[in-house]
């Protein structure tokens, strides 16, 4: 096997496919990148046993496939000038030999018959779905996944398909986010996957925002999706995710709209002084009147005033400040809409005439 290639498809390649590759594994084939040429191309396959990342480039050169440290050929490749050509040959199946003008660097190599590849096994459903959709649906929502919680399935992130629709949804049992976009083509029944915190990191990163289409196959394990000449595969979290529907309040009648940026800045400032544990904020709404106030151990206070447009009864409630922050700044209107529950005063964050996004966050005693 060898193969002569230029630095810059290469090394954009490779920025690809590293971000799904362990830095240390107990498997030490894991750290490696698979290379593959075929044809006039050669194929770089990168993965984690829970997430695949497949690209490829023009190359020309032999036929073969091999697997060699990833970080170690980015490295390489990133401090070579650009313009770069590479010649690449594989020595006795143990060492990958790499020419570049002056440099000459031999980088050991594991056989690539060891090298796990996903298999999607099982009745699959294919669909169409937007890049900068996908896009949007991951960056607005993915901020309340929960981080290593015990029900391991708040980890990760719901990507309901249902009909000629898409929606995910995060939460970590105190908040909860949920943006819906339309699908391209239609699929049959309501399909829950539930995608790995890992993946939606890196699928944020992969995709570019633009608006082409991109197939979407689903089996009851694996998530593939392809993006031009890359293909992402991921193995779902094996576990339901709970009736979100449940969580939205049936009955809103306290409402209030509020300028987005002034809200967003005056919990900045006021929560400078909250408890650093808790991070509790009060909120005390009265018509036409938001004052925002918290304190701390050291009894130091903080205290603002936001103008709202607001009739109802005046009320009091308690949040944590970062939720709140957090579910204002993923909003785009400038002016948004709150509406608060009879039960449990837990608060509802949209944009007036935009059902699409809906954050909720629950309250919590000061």
């Amino acid at each position: 096997m060898q193969f002569f290639i230029t630095r810059e498809p290469l090394l954009e390649a490779l920025h690809k496919v590293v971000g799904v590759i362990e830095r240390r594994s107990t498997l030490p084939i894991l750290a490696n990148v698979l290379l593959r040429v075929q044809d006039g191309r050669l194929t770089l396959i990168g993965t984690d046993l829970e997430i695949e990342l497949i690209t490829s480039c023009e190359a020309s050169g032999d036929s073969g496939e091999t697997t060699v440290p990833a970080r170690k050929l980015l490295d390489i490749c990133r401090l070579l000038p650009p313009g770069t050509s590479l010649h690449c040959a594989l020595k006795d199946n143990k060492a990958l030999e790499i020419k570049a003008g002056k440099s000459r660097f031999q980088l050991s190599a594991l056989p690539s018959a060891n090298f796990p590849e996903f298999t999607l096994h099982g009745e699959s459903i294919k669909t169409l779905v937007r890049g900068d959709a996908l896009k949007k649906l991951l960056v607005k929502t993915m901020y309340a996944m929960a981080q290593q919680d015990v029900r391991y399935y708040l980890n990760g992130l719901l990507l309901e398909m249902e009909g000629t629709f898409i929606r995910a949804v995060a939460s970590d049992g105190h908040r909860l986010a949920w943006c819906e976009e339309p699908l391209e083509s239609e699929v049959a029944g309501i399909h829950q996957p539930i995608l790995p915190r890992k993946g939606v990191q890196e699928l944020v990163r992969l995709l570019e925002g633009e608006g082409s289409l991109h197939p979407l196959r689903l089996t009851a394990n694996n998530i593939r999706l392809e993006l031009g000449l890359t293909v992402f595969s991921a193995k779902l979290i094996d576990a339901r995710y709970p009736d979100y529907r449940r969580v939205f309040p049936e009955s809103l009648s306290r409402r209030l709209t509020v300028s987005r940026s002034q809200l967003k800045e005056a919990i900045g400032r006021v929560s400078i002084l909250s408890n650093e544990q808790y991070r509790g904020i009060r909120l005390d709404v009265s018509p036409d009147l938001l004052r925002l106030s918290t304190h701390n151990p050291e009894h130091e206070e903080a205290e603002e005033e936001v103008e709202i447009t607001y009739l109802g009864e005046p009320f009091t409630v308690g949040f944590n400040a970062a939720y709140l922050a957090d579910a204002v700044s993923h909003l785009d209107a400038d002016t948004i809409q709150l509406s608060f529950s009879d039960q449990n005063l837990s608060c509802l964050a949209e944009e007036p005439g935009n059902p699409s996004l809906r954050y909720l966050v629950m309250p919590m005693r000061l």
